[in-house]
């Protein structure tokens, strides 16, 4: 990979709702990320060595600070990123919970006993050192702390790089960490592009891992980058998550839930079920429902109490999400829309299609928007073979009152995260991550914590 631009430039944060600039934040130049990156590194030993309790108590003490500034971080979320203003403050605090999680970690770091001939042999779980974290725009706040709180409950210190669109949040959790205690260089906030910053995490020599969120196909670029040092990474990636709706399902829960299960932040969502699949028997009865369910769906100005949908992120991504429907060069049938305000911001509506085969571009592409592509199925071997039928594999959901079969096809559908009667992707205290082109490596749970530690085998003979 090759890393360019040398110049701090600085970047305007803009309102998605509004289009009105919130703040202008300066993007980090290759010196100064060079910078941060040795600060981190010369931090680590000490960090490392910090006491498991202490590290703990500093960890809560980061939550608690991160929980009495919830609303703050929450307003901020919606200038920031567009959120609704009840998404924004669940995200604040799965950024408190998550730390919370990971604050009992430093004192459960075992390593293990194992039973050898001649002498004693343990296991100790060893911190990484420098941690790089790139942070998608969709997801700002949640998506940080699933990178930091894991990695400096296991001994790391973190370089943090959020994007360039959203990058208001982190830099507050940044000044956050420091008001609670952890130590200048532990945690650090570099804002800045990612041929520039995100690029030197995986080039520099002192960052031994990286964990990225983001496209499939930057994902990969990162994953040929770290193989010239052998660099750990994290990849979670794109999606295209089915939503299997049998015909012995509670249709009407079905229909009314379907659309926050890929409507939810506009659709910008990896986990996003962007595509329904339907049992035949029942697809006319669903759609009369869904229809009834998606016309309901309140995109309004994200600070109001009601909104559950906002904007898209920005003018190029609404084009792009347009084009799926609107500009397509294969022909698209729209079934049904619900509304969008007018004037200024970035809003499309929530646009339900119905494509004309699985190969289809809106089918098989991860649209990132409020559009999702509803098809029926014939049976439960039609409708896992069509589920599968991507190169993607993050997660799902599916609704059948049979508990047997909701067993059998979780299992036989290839994604990381799947629900039965319900759209749940994300807890704190469970794997999360993909199958396939989804990603590589798992966030959050007890996983995430190996994932920033190296098995390091110690023998002591005894003969």
């Amino acid at each position: 990979m090759t890393t360019t631009g040398t110049a701090s430039q600085s970047h305007d944060v803009v309102n998605p709702a509004t289009e009105e600039v919130v703040r202008t934040v300066e993007l980090a130049s290759l010196e100064q990320a060079d910078a941060a990156i040795g600060r981190a590194a010369q931090a680590a030993p000490a960090w490392r060595a910090v006491s498991p309790a202490d590290r703990a108590m500093l960890l809560r003490r980061f939550s608690d600070l991160v929980g009495e500034h919830q609303e703050e971080l929450a307003l901020l979320e919606v200038q920031n990123a567009g959120h609704t203003i009840g998404n924004a403050r669940w995200e604040a605090g799965n950024v408190r919970d998550v730390l919370a999680y990971y604050a009992g970690a430093p004192e459960r770091n075992f390593g293990r006993q194992i039973p050898v001939a001649g002498g004693i042999d343990v296991t100790f779980r060893e911190p990484l050192g420098v941690v790089g974290v790139i942070v998608p725009w969709n997801f700002p706040m949640p998506i940080a702390g699933w990178g930091l709180a894991p990695a400096l409950a296991a001994g790391n210190t973190v370089v943090l790089k959020p994007a360039e669109l959203t990058p208001l949040t982190a830099v507050r959790l940044g000044e956050l960490a420091l008001e609670a205690g952890i130590p200048e260089g532990v945690f650090t906030v570099v804002p800045g592009k990612g041929s520039v910053v995100g690029e030197r995490f995986v080039t520099h020599p002192d960052v031994r891992k990286v964990c990225f969120t983001g496209s499939t196909a930057v994902g990969r670029r990162i994953m040929r980058g770290a193989a010239d040092q052998v660099k750990r990474v994290t990849l979670e990636l794109g999606g295209k998550s089915a939503n299997l709706v049998f015909a012995d399902s509670d249709l009407e829960l079905a229909a009314a839930r379907a659309p926050y299960g890929v409507f939810d932040n506009a659709g910008q969502d990896c986990c996003a079920r962007s595509r329904i699949l339907v049992e035949r028997s029942v697809f006319d009865t669903f759609m009369e429902r869904f229809e009834t369910a998606v016309r309901g769906v309140v995109v309004t100005d994200p600070r109001d109490e009601t909104a559950e949908m906002g904007p898209l992120i920005s003018a190029g991504q609404r084009d792009r999400v347009r084009s799926y429907v609107e500009d397509a060069t294969e022909e698209v049938e729209v079934a049904f829309r619900g509304e969008a305000p007018d004037g200024p911001g970035f809003w499309y509506p929530a646009t339900v299609v119905l494509p004309r085969s699985t190969n289809d571009r809106v089918w098989q592409e991860e649209v990132f928007g409020p559009v999702v592509a509803v098809m029926p199925f014939d049976d439960e071997a039609d409708a896992v073979a069509k589920a599968n039928d991507t190169a993607y594999g993050l997660s799902g959901s599916i609704w059948t009152r049979d508990i047997a079969r909701g067993l059998r096809v979780a299992r036989a559908v290839e994604a990381g995260n799947l629900s039965v009667n319900s759209h749940s992707s994300v807890r704190y205290s469970t794997p999360f991550g993909g199958f396939k082109q989804s990603g590589i490596g798992r966030e959050l749970g007890p996983d995430a914590l190996e994932a920033f530690t190296e098995v390091k085998n110690v023998f002591i003979s005894t003969d």
